[in-house]
């Protein structure tokens, strides 16, 4: 069968793709359509076509698949915060097990590594310990309301439909985020549409209102709500948060990140403390964690904690060995490892995470902990120390290749990598192939209904 852009056909799907999307084969070519499911025969139109694959759109389910169950929400098939709802959770940790396999294997050309079964998240709903909503002064509207005359696109607080930046879905109820997000959600976006203050424009950039996120503690059972806005407006948004802290007391801290950047990134040009806190407090297992609006954390607690087990047992610390953790961010790593190390360096490029790591470093009466800023390369060869583990726990991107040359300079004994992105993650351990043997690879599902997946490799020596 000839495979033509804007054609349409009628596919049976076999598998589903790194990335979320059914994969269909027509002779062996690679067809991906999102929003499909192994065993949905779906009528289908060609969007893209590339000499090695193509796209499709997804028309209709012609027959469903057996596999497919009822999601958890009405959003789902049309928000962006979890695509695989309709996919059983057993079946969802049997997928996420694949990618990392088929990852090492087709990616880092490493087809020898056994890769362990996925370890579960505690829960598959409100796990979420933080939540960014964007405004819009036009909402996006849900087909039902389409066919509704009487509804108006007006103002609209939730998240986009995938691949656009200016679509909003009103979002009622998130079943990720704890319940209290959800009455806190709701609050705010009666206050925003009282108010007669407009929302963002994300077409002009004219506008007020631009975020809501939400965080909150597990342990302290304690919420932060983060109100982004073009710039100030005290008179405003002072008795409002006052009014937030009165109606819902495990809010301790209400901030005002102001930015008139055009960029639809929810971090300010600056900070305001409004009412309460300028923080949250968490706790992994038995240390405490400062978590302001802007800071970095995992945003599944509970399956941090699973994680950080999973490195520690790697790492099999003695108490007399130093540790390097590159790419430590607020420094959770290093201050999970360090009552079983000696000493643990961490470098970090952003600075105000360095910040952070240290006052998380005091908080937790910690003094064998030492935080650099810098970029990873240029830092790495400054230590001067002998480097018994290596911990690598870098972004999606992975590591840059001169980071992978000073790694196989220092030479450590062992490394544990840490990696949110399959894909990286095979890349990089073919590249340190050379002084290293990957021993295991232990995935942790921190992100239920959606394709993403972290991992823990253990790396041995063999210079």
């Amino acid at each position: 069968m000839g495979i033509k852009k804007r054609k349409t056909i009628e596919l049976e799907i076999s598998d589903l793709a790194f990335g979320g999307k059914g994969l269909a084969k027509i002779d062996g070519f690679p067809v991906f359509v999102d929003h499909t499911l192994p065993g949905d025969r779906a009528l289908v139109r060609i969007v893209k076509k590339k000499k090695s694959y193509a796209e499709g759109k997804l028309i209709n389910i012609v027959e469903p698949s057996s596999l497919r169950q009822k999601p958890l929400c009405k959003y789902s098939g049309y928000c962006g915060g979890c695509r695989w709802q309709e996919l059983p959770y057993e079946m969802q940790l049997q997928f996420k097990k694949k990618h990392v396999e088929d990852s090492l294997a087709h990616i880092g050309l490493l087809r020898d590594i056994p890769v362990k079964d996925v370890i579960a998240s505690e829960k598959i709903t409100g796990f979420r310990n933080k939540m960014e909503f964007s405004c819009s002064n036009r909402r996006w509207l849900m087909p039902e309301e389409l066919e509704n005359p009487e509804v108006i696109k007006d103002f609209g607080l939730g998240l986009h439909v995938p691949g656009t930046f200016d679509k909003v879905i009103d979002i009622e109820f998130c079943s990720i985020q704890p319940e209290t997000g959800n009455e806190i959600l709701s609050e705010v976006r009666n206050f925003i549409k009282k108010s007669g203050v407009p929302g963002y424009d994300l077409r002009s950039h004219e506008g007020f209102w631009r975020f809501v996120m939400l965080k909150n503690s597990s342990a302290f059972n304690t919420w932060m709500v983060n109100i982004v806005t073009k710039k100030e407006n005290d008179e405003l948004l002072i008795p409002f948060a006052e009014h937030l802290m009165e109606k819902f007391p495990v809010i301790k801290s209400v901030v005002n990140n102001i930015t008139a950047r055009k960029s639809g990134v929810a971090t300010g040009e600056y900070e305001k403390r409004l009412a309460g806190d300028s923080f949250i407090r968490e706790q992994l297992g038995n240390f405490t964690f400062e978590i302001s609006a802007n800071s970095f954390f995992q945003t599944n607690t509970a399956g941090a904690e699973k994680l950080y087990s999973v490195v520690s047992r790697y790492a099999e610390l003695k108490g007399d060995e130093t540790v390097f953790d590159l790419y430590s961010g607020t420094g959770t790593i290093p201050i999970w490892l360090s009552r079983d190390a000696y000493e643990v360096y961490g470098i970090e490029i952003v600075e105000s995470a360095v910040i952070d790591a240290k006052k998380n470093a005091q908080l937790n009466s910690i003094d064998n902990c030492r935080f650099s800023t810098g970029d990873i390369k240029d830092v790495l060869p400054e230590l001067n120390k002998k480097c018994d583990l290596m911990i690598i726990d870098p972004p999606r991107v992975g590591m840059h290749k001169d980071v992978v040359k000073q790694v196989l300079k220092i030479r450590p004994e062992k490394i544990v990598y840490v990696s949110c992105n399959p894909a990286t993650l095979a890349r990089d351990l073919g590249m340190l192939k050379s002084g290293y043997k990957a021993l295991e690879v232990q995935p942790v599902d921190m992100f239920p209904h959606s394709f993403h997946i972290e991992s823990v490799a253990v790396l041995k020596a063999n210079f």
